[in-house]
């Protein structure tokens, strides 16, 4: 791939990664406002409720997925890196060599919790609702992580 090519994949896929983060932080806000607790909510949604979970966790599992499996081997091809036999915790590694993620430590462990969150439906409410709870911890840590790709795409002219 060329690098018109490369860079133009980027910017669409920055876009994207945009719009989850844009929708994610809107669930997370309104997430906020809710009176009670998680495990009420969950338990019993009402339809808005059940509708707002949803968003939320759509979003955060698309911007991680997006992030990690499309916008990091992105941003590494445009800065030269042949990404094409790197195993996934490789990139990782290499983006934080880069400064560009501050822990690949830390992205594995908020994709773990990110897949706990997503494929295990416990029965029991409370344990539904701590996992909530780390989901949400995530996800925020998640919107920081991207905001700090962002910023140095930005500052490269790279999106």
């Amino acid at each position: 791939m060329n690098t018109k090519e490369e860079h133009a994949r980027l910017r669409t896929i920055c876009e994207r990664c945009n719009r989850h983060a844009l929708a994610l932080r809107a669930a997370l806000q309104d997430i906020e406002k809710l009176d009670g607790s998680y495990s009420q909510y969950l338990e019993k949604p009402d339809r808005e409720v059940l509708r707002l979970l949803d968003q939320f966790a759509y979003r955060y599992t698309r911007l991680q997925d997006e992030t990690g499996a499309k916008l990091i081997p992105a941003i590494l091809a445009v800065l030269g890196e042949d990404v094409a036999p790197m195993p996934a915790i490789d990139r990782f590694n290499r983006m934080e060599q880069l400064g560009w993620l501050l822990s690949a430590d830390e992205w594995i462990e908020l994709r773990l919790i990110r897949n706990e969150f997503t494929h295990d439906y416990p029965e029991d409410t409370e344990e539904h609702a701590q996992k909530f709870a780390q989901a949400l911890k995530a996800a925020k840590r998640l919107l920081v992580i991207f905001e700090h790709l962002s910023m140095q795409l930005g500052k490269r002219g790279l999106c």
